[in-house]
């Protein structure tokens, strides 16, 4: 099989961006001897349009032709091409899209790219819905050759290479850009990739060596690497086209050791994996706190009508039936271990006394934490945050309420850091967010662990201003709390909640059980409501989904 990959210029500024677009189809219908053709990602927008509107308006102008260049190419050299532009097809918002054709110019598939960087996700808006699949990896299979794909940035996550690896493909297809790394880095990726899936790898970007400022080291760098890791033909920065020819079912095989018989290196190392070592990762995940939508509900200590509150059968129940959020509570004990308790005093939900600081785990586990709610949790103990992190990280958002003495007073900061520190340990950082009444310990997390949210919760004062609460302590939400709804006028709390939103801060309320109630708040802006009873209470939001 004989691989021509295309590197067309790209531009800085529109100017120039008409030109790279002539000289790429120029150099498509020069090819004459291929049975795969390759172009880079964006082969129809050669240039950094700044905005959605822009590259829309390029797409619309430039697209029909590409699409009809490629086919006549493939009609007229009997190759299948891959070529990327934005589609419109199966979606509104438009996706970053790999087409592939057959030698008759046929569509035989698409692959939509599994990872939006900024740009693509916030400039352009295109569709993120595609990023939160837990699908196999896409193979699009013709002449007996299974086609797997990367698209740029998905080059960077290797915790997809394994299950690429396992999907078997012969060939890998990168259309990329990659404006700001090295040839050596896009290099190392590439080896990488092919090494670890046992699939010839075609990079396919553009040159960007005519660009002034441009270190000429930097971007291009399209490239054939083979199973073994090894680089057949590389253009480096230079505008142009380049060959190799290639058997697709050539495979690597190394000697396994250990006795066993060579294999390719994904099959060595599959023989060894232990995912317990690596984050959490495909169809046990949910999408993180900031890319969950709204509104949700939020099972508050679980859903505890049905199981002992802040206990695992109450944050499992909660979770198997959708729960997005699961609101818990936190406290150190005497020997500085973190566990999961509403209150203070330990009376009302076990068979101990006195308050959960006067304890050391020792002389809790003494006491029964399940039978108060009824016979058949008889004989549960006081629950971790470790043992919930262990259980349930990043299968859903976490409104982790940190719990003080009093409103105004720091915690420990040994206490926190142990505290964050199990959240990053378990990759939970992007699940979770901090919530708290007290002004002083959110301005604690805010400093030790500033990339994770918080939440302002009222301090006991249900006619303060919790959006400049927010506001003062960089709060991304804020917890309101039942009784401002009962005790302040109505106009008093919606303009809470408008406020809130006007500064791009959540909304959060504390608490509702009532099905017409909850369907109250929503329509009133709420974003997220905590219930105790998660089944009753979801099903207003689903009726309003419905509607």
């Amino acid at each position: 099989m004989k691989i021509c990959l295309i590197q067309p210029p790209y531009a800085k500024t529109r100017d120039r961006g008409d030109e790279c677009f002539r000289r790429e189809l120029a150099m498509l219908r020069g090819v004459t001897d291929a049975d795969c053709i390759v172009l880079p990602e964006y082969s129809d927008v050669l240039w950094a349009a700044p905005d959605r509107d822009t590259v829309i308006a390029e797409h619309e102008r430039n697209a029909p032709v590409l699409h009809e260049a490629c086919r006549e190419a493939a009609v007229r050299c009997g190759a299948v091409v891959f070529y990327n532009t934005l589609d419109f097809e199966d979606s509104p918002m438009g996706r970053n899209t790999t087409w592939m054709l057959d030698p008759a110019g046929t569509l035989v598939g698409k692959y939509a790219k599994r990872h939006l960087p900024p740009l693509e996700r916030d400039t352009l808006g295109l569709d993120p819905s595609v990023t939160e699949i837990c699908d196999p990896p896409v193979i699009l299979t013709h002449g007996g050759v299974r086609y797997a794909f990367l698209t740029c940035y998905d080059f960077y996550f290797y915790e997809a290479f394994p299950m690429i690896a396992r999907a078997r493909p012969d060939v890998i297809v990168g259309c990329s850009l990659q404006r700001s790394d090295r040839h050596a880095a896009s290099e190392i990726m590439s080896r990488h990739l092919a090494y670890n899936t046992n699939a010839y790898v075609l990079r396919c970007s553009v040159s960007m060596a005519d660009e002034p400022g441009t270190p000429p080291e930097v971007c291009g760098a399209s490239m054939i690497a083979a199973p073994s890791g090894d680089v057949l033909a590389s253009l480096g920065g230079e505008v142009g086209t380049v060959t190799a020819e290639i058997d697709p079912h050539a495979k690597y095989v190394k000697a396994a050791g250990f006795g066993r018989a060579p294999a390719a290196h994904w099959e060595y190392t599959e023989y060894g994996r232990n995912p317990r070592q690596y984050r959490p990762s495909g169809p046990s995940t949910v999408p993180e706190d900031r890319r969950m939508p709204y509104p949700r509900i939020c099972a508050h200590r679980g859903f505890n009508t049905i199981a002992p509150e802040n206990s695992l059968p109450a944050f499992g129940a909660a979770v198997a039936m959708g729960a997005e959020e699961i609101e818990f509570d936190l406290w150190e004990t005497a020997d500085h271990e973190i566990v999961s308790l509403h209150d203070a005093n330990l009376d009302r939900v076990s068979t101990g006394s006195g308050y959960i600081w006067e304890h050391t785990m020792e002389s809790l586990a003494a006491f029964d934490f399940g039978v108060k709610t009824g016979p058949a949790f008889a004989g549960m103990r006081i629950l971790c945050f470790r043992e919930i992190l262990e259980k349930l990280a990043c299968q859903v958002v976490m409104n982790v309420h940190v719990k003080s003495r009093d409103d105004e007073h720091p915690l420990p900061e040994e206490y926190l850091n142990r505290m964050i520190g199990l959240i990053r340990q378990f990759g939970a950082e992007k699940h979770c967010y901090f919530m708290s009444g007290n002004p002083a310990v959110l301005d604690q997390l805010g400093r030790l662990a500033p990339d994770i949210p918080r939440c302002a919760g009222a301090d006991g004062d249900v006619h303060g201003d919790l959006v400049k609460k927010a506001l003062d302590h960089g709060c991304a939400k804020i917890q309101l709390f039942s009784p401002h709804f009962r005790l302040n006028p109505p106009d008093y709390v919606q303009k809470q909640i408008d406020a809130a939103h006007a500064h791009g801060i959540r909304v959060n309320l504390f608490y509702s059980d009532d099905r017409e109630e909850a369907a109250r708040y929503l329509a009133m802006g709420v974003d997220t409501i905590l219930t105790n009873d998660y089944n009753r209470v979801s099903q207003a939001v689903k009726a309003d989904s419905m509607k």
